[in-house]
């Protein structure tokens, strides 16, 4: 297969949310991914995030099928887990059985808590890990957080630190033929996601409190705004020469209310003027006059709408696999494009070879 992790080969233990969705990653890149599955659970052949996967079904509770993951586990370069802490070891395929099998092998550990600390074999959900790390308290309008998706938690601190760290570790590994084992814990990785903004704290430029600070909601001129229509779109015009150019389009160049960008004081009263100017005007509207200009604005589209605009459709953003649409492989790789997605196939494993 093309790809820049071409000829990588990947063992997933198979589990929900971050763990698939790192697959996904690793597998649109090129790297074989076989994930494990337990007997008699059903693949769905159109979750986009099993795509282009070799699903392979074991019982880890049972000896030989131990023996055929060995097997596998030992010409591979890597192996991922979203198990609670201690799983692996009470299975009797602790990571030291691993590395004995394969010492070249590099172990992703995916927990929310993270395998050591008082939470660590508490149960929880993307929800509670960015809830304790800071960056749910950032996220809605100031009278309560909003649940962000599971983007925070799930995917950007989880599964997407997981593909990155298990892609580091094997660069390691490939130069010291030395496997490791990772301790991703998403409540960490929605951490690191908010250094910005804890550094934007500690010089005095970030107030810790909701729709306050310039790209929370808090700033007129960086925010959602509901159309005549009931839609929505979103402006994001933080620079002077962008700010000027918003003013101009909603004709409020000459408004003196609106000469200091940066005067907090007088952002929620801001904000009421530009909420109403954009109210009066459908969706259409305001894309016919503000996008492609350098306001930095776009609509906000809904899943359906979102796979068929034309900026989508120029760089085929979107695809169907199947029939069923989906995000295409991202980003894009000047030498080694990546192959289009395709359903998970299910395997058999021959009989183990014991060592």
């Amino acid at each position: 297969m093309p790809g820049p992790l071409n000829g990588l080969k990947i063992v997933e233990l198979g589990s929900i949310g971050p763990g698939p969705f790192c697959g996904m990653l690793l597998a649109d890149a090129g790297a074989t991914v076989i994930r494990i599955e337990r007997p008699g659970v059903m693949v769905d052949r159109h979750d986009a995030m099993l795509r282009s996967r070799m699903i392979v079904h074991l019982d880890l509770k049972d000896a030989q099928d131990q023996e055929r993951l060995l097997d596998i586990v030992q010409d591979a370069d890597a192996l991922f887990e979203g198990m609670r802490p201690g799983t692996l070891e009470r299975l009797g395929l602790s990571p030291d059985r691993l590395l004995a099998r394969n010492s070249r092998l590099v172990i992703g550990r995916m927990t929310g808590w993270g395998q050591t600390g008082p939470l660590s074999k508490a149960a929880g959900h993307d929800l509670n890990y960015i809830a304790l790390s800071g960056a749910l308290h950032g996220i809605g309008p100031s009278a309560h957080p909003v649940p962000p998706l599971a983007l925070v938690g799930d995917f950007g601190g989880g599964g997407m630190l997981l593909a990155f760290s298990l892609t580091a570790a094997l660069l390691h590994a490939q130069a010291t033929g030395q496997g490791q084992v990772i301790d991703c814990a998403m409540t960490e990785g929605s951490g690191q996601l908010m250094a910005a903004f804890y550094s934007y704290m500690a010089t005095g430029l970030w107030q810790d409190k909701r729709e306050a600070n310039i790209v929370d909601g808090g700033a007129p001129f960086y925010g959602v705004y509901e159309t005549q229509d009931g839609k929505f779109v979103s402006i994001g015009a933080i620079e002077p020469q962008f700010y000027t150019l918003l003013l101009q389009s909603l004709g409020l160049e000459d408004d003196a209310r609106f000469a200091d960008q940066m005067d907090t004081s007088k952002w929620p009263e801001l904000k009421k003027v530009i909420a109403s100017l954009i109210k009066e005007k459908t969706q259409a509207h305001w894309c016919d006059l503000m996008e492609n200009t350098d306001i930095c604005f776009a609509p906000v589209l809904s899943l359906k709408e979102a796979p068929l605009h034309p900026h989508a459709k120029a760089r085929n953003a979107f695809i169907e696999v199947e029939g069923i649409l989906q995000p295409a492989p991202a980003p894009k790789y000047s030498l080694t494009p990546m192959a289009p997605p395709r359903v998970p196939e299910t395997v058999e494993m021959p009989s183990a070879h014991n060592s």
